[in-house]
């Protein structure tokens, strides 16, 4: 693991007119981790994760991403974007294409892959996430865990450094989720560097390195998935996990 942190935030602030959504944050990544982040709604996760590839602009501090500034460059974001990978609660797939296509169409085009290398780059990708028999199906003939897994594939084609997950189980159906679960463990375990925005505290219990508690902007507690789960420190942390290990 390289001493320097591939994700670097310091004091990274956020305002929505009035609101101020995230106060301050410093938080580290280095290279192979996998980072939990989860909280109450409302609590500035989701919108922290979304700063980290620009689809949402900080407004004060520094985010630097494998050694790039994230600032008003345009070409900046454009090489952040391309370094990571992003998971959204929605699918965000292309009704019009197969899986095959939806997987395929950014590494040819942005990458300019050969077609037939990003087909066999895709077919393997299929198989890490446990569907290469749907290739050929169009998105509205899946279900939701196997569409949510097909986003995973798309965006790993692109060969990303870091990979982002906001709360990529969030719409799904209970019995979804493991698979999609199961494909992000498979991910986390081959040493990919993740950041997930999740309340499925059995996953964070599995595969994270380190859990950030998030509640009104601000960074509440940090710790390992034992340090949290056993001796959680602050109160706030010790009542949210009481709420949301009961289900």
């Amino acid at each position: 693991m390289s001493d320097k942190p591939i994700i670097h935030c310091t004091g990274v602030h956020k305002w929505f007119g009035d609101f101020h959504a995230l106060r301050g944050i410093d938080l580290d990544v280095y290279e192979g981790e996998v980072i939990v982040i989860f909280g109450p709604s409302g609590s500035g996760k989701s919108t922290f994760i979304r700063t980290i590839n620009r689809l949402e602009e900080h407004q004060q501090g520094e985010i630097i991403v494998d050694g790039i500034e994230l600032s008003h460059d345009v070409r900046n974001i454009e090489l952040i974007r391309m370094e990571t990978g992003m998971v959204f609660q929605q699918f965000n797939l292309f009704p019009h294409l197969s899986v095959m296509q939806n997987i395929t169409l950014a590494p040819i085009w942005v990458r300019n892959l050969p077609k037939e290398e990003a087909e066999e780059k895709a077919i393997e990708l299929l198989e890490l996430v446990g569907i290469p028999e749907q290739a050929h199906k169009f998105p509205g003939n899946l279900s939701g865990g196997q569409q949510q897994r097909v986003a995973i594939a798309r965006a790993l084609a692109m060969e990303p450094k870091i990979m982002l997950f906001d709360e990529p189980t969030s719409a799904l159906d209970p019995e979804m989720i493991k698979e999609v679960l199961d494909a992000m463990i498979d991910l986390a375990k081959s040493g990919m560097t993740m950041i997930v925005v999740t309340h499925e505290m059995g996953f964070a219990r599995e595969v994270a390195d380190r859990m950030y508690f998030f509640d009104e902007g601000v960074i509440v507690e940090t710790g390992t998935p034992d340090e949290i789960y056993k001796n959680p420190q602050e109160d706030r942390t010790k009542l949210f996990l009481s709420q949301i290990l009961q289900h």
